[in-house]
């Protein structure tokens, strides 16, 4: 599915990442200080002359991968402590992640810069020069790694099963939800039960048996109706409308008043702004969803 960035994600609040949680924390911190020691003893990216050092380059590396994962480690548990005490720590977006991480990156720049006399034999380890150097370095080297990190994440997550948040534009423009006709009849198998719809309202529709639940949304009111007709029924009545979309055995859905999708390789669930109700994407409709989400997104791009 195509990833469309949305502004206002990074303000959108976030569950609290599992990585900075106290039962975490630890082994977090262990992962960082492992990753970078092999890093550093692989590729041994410091341009320094054997001469220079006081101490063998395995121990500079020791120091090098400790100091990051200490200062993530006590930066993290000194605001958990925050969010158990102070209520405007507890809210958690995007932007407030990108800000922290900051933070300690400007800290282990610091930190590499202040232990430089004790690794080199340098007259300028307290120059001006190294330290813009050790802080330019944390931030390059840190953000890489981060986001590295955050790609592992990401796709060891969904591989269990995870969910995560796929940010896109979503399809609610008043003008695209005009286009829709105003008013359907819907005939059942029986003309007593016939009824008329009005599709600009439909949000979702769940098959139960031979029978459905129409969810509507009008005038700001939620409201959910039981009629007479098999969800198949209902949406070969619907095929002239490609915002409607059978995502599920079960579900039917408008894409119009799709707020936000979270998923992973085993299906995706829509949520939606007037409920707190979420309907699923089943795994053999990910790609048709995908391709149908596209296809109304060039439509209303032209």
């Amino acid at each position: 599915m195509e990833i469309y960035v949305n502004r206002d994600h990074l303000l959108k609040e976030i569950e609290y990442p599992r990585r900075y949680r106290p039962e975490n924390l630890l082994t977090t911190a262990a992962v960082i200080f492992g990753i970078i020691l092999i890093f550093l003893l692989l590729f041994k990216p410091f341009g320094v002359s054997e001469p220079e050092q006081k101490i063998n380059y395995f121990l500079i590396c020791c120091l090098h991968a400790l100091s990051p994962a200490l200062i993530i480690y006590c930066y993290f548990i000194t605001l958990n402590y925050l969010r158990r005490r102070n209520l405007q720590f507890k809210s958690w977006t995007l932007l407030r992640e990108y800000g922290h991480i900051g933070v300690v990156l400007l800290l282990i720049g610091i930190a590499g810069f202040l232990m430089r006399d004790l690794i080199y034999l340098n007259p300028d380890n307290w120059s001006l020069h190294y330290l813009w150097e050790e802080i330019r370095n944390s931030f390059v080297a840190g953000s890489l790694f981060y986001f590295f990190l955050r790609l592992t994440d990401f796709y060891f997550q969904s591989q269990k099963g995870a969910p995560f948040v796929l940010q896109f534009i979503p399809l609610n423009s008043e003008q695209e939800k005009a286009d829709i006709q105003p008013l359907l009849f819907v005939k059942t198998q029986v003309k007593q039960d016939d009824f008329s719809l009005h599709l600009s309202d439909l949000l979702f529709v769940k098959a139960e048996g031979n029978y459905i639940e129409v969810t509507t949304l009008t005038n700001g009111q939620l409201k959910t109706e039981l009629k007479r007709i098999s969800l198949t029924q209902f949406e070969s009545q619907l095929s002239a409308y490609p915002h409607f979309f059978r995502c599920h055995r079960a579900y039917l859905v408008n894409m119009l008043y799709v707020e936000k999708v979270a998923g992973n390789s085993q299906g995706y669930l829509l949520a939606f702004a007037a409920t707190p109700l979420k309907v699923p994407v089943s795994r053999a409709q990910l790609e048709s969803f995908n391709s149908r989400y596209k296809q109304l997104r060039q439509t209303y791009s032209a």
